[in-house]
């Protein structure tokens, strides 16, 4: 599904508000909780930034022998 950069800031106006209905790429959606709509907001802000996932890293431990 491919979210616009208005429909992040019509759910945050929403989230703002404290409505619990909003329209969403095109479509009216009803939200459960507060929860649900910050989840949703945070996915339609992944999508935006280009899909990229959370930041972090990986490390591998390096060991030497202690001589």
């Amino acid at each position: 599904m491919s979210y616009t950069q208005a429909d992040a800031d019509r759910l945050r106006a929403s989230i703002a508000k404290g409505a619990a209905e909003v329209e969403v790429a095109g479509e009216r959606v009803k939200f459960r909780s507060l929860a649900e709509m910050r989840a949703t907001l945070a996915m339609i802000e992944a999508e935006l930034a280009g899909g990229r996932g959370p930041a972090f890293g990986v490390s591998y431990p390096r060991t030497t022998r202690g001589l």
